[in-house]
């Protein structure tokens, strides 16, 4: 009796149990099955999207976005804390990864944080690292430290691989959020874990966040044996450069110069416009670069006005940092056999992007042409040589030694 009481009792305990699991199976089994046909209907109602169809129209009228609608709701209806889903969130991470899958890591989309920041740098002002980024071959590589930048103190170099932002692992990140991570508030340190062709190992740097202001030409004039040299140094092609670089050359109007150096080592480029302006200073009546867009002829941008040295000896020197609008001026004045080039193998950018302002303060950056040198050449893969190919080590950048720069004024006093 005994016995049979604790039996009874056991199962009124036990069974509410089993009745808790089947019910918990049934309802896994309710809710799998549910997005079974779920899929099904999704499969079968998103079909047209999945032809592979290139759009040469209007995208709207010629695609069917279902899929994006489809998995926006499913994320309304089954992600575990749908309050975190903000719409603006989504609808610029939707637009990012429709511009990433273009597959140019030139053409990006730009947030309006992003947007700033951008234009600041073509305004010369900046907070963070002062480095340029690009995104190339699915790799965050440095083109350029800034001049007296932090990232150049810290002995950030061109062509160096990010692999790691403090403890974040960046592989198959998009370049904007890497340059997210980089960024912060003026006065902290960010560490970056490098990989360089000539260290075997990873390289680890601290860099410290500053407020930069990037001035756009230094000058001064070079005492050489023969007579003096003038030396102006172009950091980047922003708004104002045509001008700055116009004032500092007329300061050497008055002089008996040997000759000039110019030198866009690190400057990573800007605005086409600034490229055909620098040139226009030292040469008569030739086409800078001619830029090839889609759908129409060669255009050809030629100099413009007076040249206030055409016939002044010039020396130019470029390294690994130099790209886009630097390798114009550059392989302008190298193919007319108007300058001399020194120094390492270019960057190699060879495309033009046009900043395009969309609502709410974002932009698109989008590759709309490439550009050759006056001789044809396309720099996009392998940069432009020098005629006179003379490296720069680390370790004599800290030291002040540069030997790019005598071997240019040793060539000019001769």
């Amino acid at each position: 009796m005994t016995v049979h009481t604790l039996s009874r009792r056991a199962i009124l305990v036990i069974l509410p149990l089993v009745t808790f699991v089947t019910g918990a199976q049934l309802g896994v089994q309710y809710e799998r099955q549910a997005l079974y046909e779920q899929h099904a209907r999704l499969e079968q109602f998103l079909a047209p999207v999945q032809d592979g169809k290139i759009v040469a129209g209007d995208p709207e009228k010629e695609v069917n976005i279902a899929l994006l609608w489809a998995v926006w709701r499913i994320l309304i209806q089954h992600y575990i804390t749908p309050n975190t889903l903000d719409a603006n969130t989504l609808v610029m991470g939707a637009v990012s990864g429709l511009v990433n899958a273009v597959n140019d890591p030139y053409t990006v989309f730009m947030t309006p944080a992003d947007t700033k920041a951008f234009d600041d740098i073509m305004d010369g002002t900046l907070e963070g690292i002062g480095a340029q980024l690009e995104l190339k071959a699915g790799q965050v590589v440095v083109v350029a430290p800034l001049k007296k930048s932090p990232a150049e103190r810290a002995g950030l170099m061109p062509l160096d691989v990010i692999v790691k932002v403090n403890d974040t692992d960046v592989a198959g990140m998009r370049l904007d959020e890497v340059v997210a991570l980089i960024r912060g508030k003026q006065g902290t340190s960010v560490t970056l874990t490098v990989f360089r062709a000539s260290s075997a190992e990873p390289l680890v740097l601290s860099v410290k966040r500053e407020a930069i202001h990037i001035p756009t030409v230094e000058s001064k004039t070079i005492d050489g044996a023969t007579g003096p040299i003038a030396y102006v140094s172009l950091n980047q092609f922003g708004n104002d450069s045509t001008a700055e670089m116009l004032k500092a050359v007329q300061s050497f109007r008055e002089k008996k110069l040997k000759g000039m150096i110019l030198d866009l080592r690190f400057n990573g480029g800007g605005l086409l416009d600034g490229a055909v302006d620098i040139v226009s200073l030292f040469v008569r009546e030739v086409t800078v670069a001619t830029v090839v867009s889609r759908g129409a002829g060669p255009e050809r941008h030629r100099v413009h006005g007076d040249p206030l040295f055409p016939d002044l000896p010039l020396a130019i020197l470029i390294n690994e940092g130099s790209a886009s609008a630097s390798e114009i001026v550059a392989g302008a004045l190298q193919d007319m056999k108007r300058a001399r080039v020194f120094g390492a193998v270019s960057f190699g950018k060879g495309t033009v992007q046009q900043v395009i302002d969309l609502p709410g303060g974002s932009a698109l950056r989008v590759t709309v042409a490439k550009w050759l040198t006056p001789s044809g050449h396309d720099l996009s893969e392998k940069g432009l040589t020098p005629d006179v190919i003379v490296p720069r080590t680390l370790e004599e950048m800290k030291s002040g030694e540069d030997p790019q720069l005598n071997s240019a004024v040793d060539w000019l006093q001769h």
